[in-house]
């Protein structure tokens, strides 16, 4: 692993009184892996492992059933509306203390929730969570961008980067339904802390140190980029929850998005933009972002209704969904690390997300044809043609969103991944949510009905995602290996 010399004295592992002679003996990029995605697992598994424990939650602190929703909510909100503050602050903070700093907040957060004692206590306990992830996730992956050029071991770093986000779903729903099962629901908080453990000693042993960056903070920026992103996802929960049409949806919506035309407007003033713009000029750059949040909310959808198809209508218990999963999680990890070490030096980046989202698609559509009697043998092929295309997908479109980023704007472009990709579950969410319910609009309540509006919503999925396949083949370039950063000032690309 070779770094410039600037860059290396820039990056150097933190002094730890003591384990000098320890230092020497062990593998440090293995425990910047470990810590990178360890942050990246409890971020992600978060998102779905507390689903699993849902009505024990409402049993045991009496949550009402229009209330309940905000245990997921309360998450969404907070950890999508401060990513771009979040990722800012390990570029001017010093990212090794922000990852740090964020991970403590996630942890306090987790055993914070599961001794909740009423649902007041639970809901501050999930903001506080969405809170330290925000901060953390996108320090982490700018570390991860710091530590490994471009090239090869960037790519193989991210592969593993693209299964865990991705597997990471599937093992919540596993996790959550062994730890319901055969212990409480409280354990689906209480679990973060030994891992969070681990991953903060691994942290500390290993990450880089980042010198703070002098200059002043944008806090206008911060400020209509944090409230304009919590507007829409805010307006988009409420969607998903009520209607399109509903006064608070609308009004949601249009203050969300003239916040964040102020914003746009902001950066292109400050002296120290909380997101430079820079990062949107490169066309393969921009769309990468487009796709990833077209490619999660065809996932999110897919997962949301699959998940209450194979519990509703195929009468499978927590633990058992989660295990159906496992087809998928397996061709993501294999599909990821087989683009990674051999397919991305053969083929073009626009022909690899060509494939990868037609591949998605293609199990989409299979999944589509499925229906109240379904046999689980029927599931396993379109799970495999998911998993392999969203594998394959993620792995390209993080290796083209980051490409010829500067160090210094590390963590701003991990940010603007990290926000692509939760405001992608959302919006997701949202249409499958309109699109279920106009599906089963006027049918009486049974499987039947159940499986025929979660095919329709699949299939919409599926169509979203061919839009996005056209989307990659005409911005993508066809360049095969990444190029070595530039600095702001050398790229005119960036500007």
């Amino acid at each position: 692993m070779s770094l410039s010399p600037s860059v290396e004295r820039a990056y150097t592992p933190a002094p730890i009184p003591g384990v000098g002679w320890l230092r020497s003996r062990v593998n440090i990029d293995a425990l910047i892996l470990l810590a990178v995605l360890g942050c990246q697992l409890m971020v992600v598994v978060d998102a779905t492992i507390v689903n699993v424990a849902l009505p024990d939650t409402q049993r045991s602190l009496d949550f009402s059933t229009s209330s309940l929703s905000w245990v997921l909510n309360a998450y969404t909100l907070t950890f999508g509306g401060l990513l771009l503050l979040g990722a800012r602050l390990g570029d001017i903070l010093g990212r090794r203390g922000t990852f740090l700093g964020g991970l403590t907040v996630f942890l306090a957060a987790s055993a914070f929730g599961g001794l909740a004692t009423d649902s007041s206590m639970l809901l501050v306990a999930r903001a506080l969570q969405g809170v330290g992830a925000a901060v953390a996730a996108p320090a982490a992956l700018a570390l991860l961008m710091t530590r490994f050029p471009e090239g090869p071991q960037r790519t193989r770093a991210l592969a593993l980067f693209t299964a865990v986000s991705i597997g990471g779903f599937s093992l919540g729903l596993v996790l959550g339904g062994a730890l319901v099962q055969w212990l409480d629901w409280r354990w689906v908080f209480f679990v973060n802390l030994p891992i969070g453990a681990a991953v903060a000693l691994a942290g500390m042993f290993s990450l880089p140190q980042t010198a703070r960056r002098s200059g002043s903070f944008d806090l206008q920026g911060a400020l209509y980029s944090t409230a304009g992103i919590g507007a829409i996802v805010y307006g988009l929960v409420h969607a998903a929850e009520q209607s399109w049409s509903s006064p608070v949806t609308v009004v949601a919506l249009v203050v969300g998005g003239t916040l964040l035309v102020a914003f746009v407007v902001t950066e292109t003033r400050a002296a120290a933009p909380i997101t430079p713009l820079r990062l949107f000029a490169s066309v393969p750059r921009s769309s990468a972002h487009v796709g990833r949040l077209v490619m999660v909310a065809g996932f999110m959808g897919m997962m949301f209704f699959l998940t209450q198809y194979m519990q509703e209508v195929l009468h499978y218990g927590p633990l058992e969904t989660g295990l159906a999963y496992l087809p998928m999680t397996a061709a993501t990890f294999a599909s990821s690390q087989i683009t990674a070490r051999i397919l991305v030096s053969r083929f073009s980046n626009r022909t690899l997300l060509l494939a990868a989202f037609s591949a998605a698609a293609a199990g989409l559509f299979w999944l589509s044809t499925l229906d109240a009697h379904t046999a689980y043998a029927s599931l396993v092929g379109p799970f495999i043609l998911v998993g392999a295309g969203g594998g394959m997908a993620f792995l390209s479109l993080t290796t083209a969103a980051l490409r010829g980023v500067h160090p210094d704007d590390a963590g701003a472009a991990s940010g603007v991944v990290n926000t692509a990709q939760q405001l992608g579950g959302t919006v997701g969410l949202a249409i499958m949510v309109a699109v279920f319910g106009a599906a089963t609009r006027g049918l009486p309540s049974s499987s039947d009905a159940f499986a025929h509006g979660m095919t329709v919503t699949v299939l919409v999925a599926g169509s979203l995602l061919v839009a996005g396949g056209v989307l990659m083949a005409v911005t993508q370039g066809e360049r095969r290996e990444p190029s070595a950063p530039l600095t702001p000032a050398a790229n005119p690309a960036q500007r």
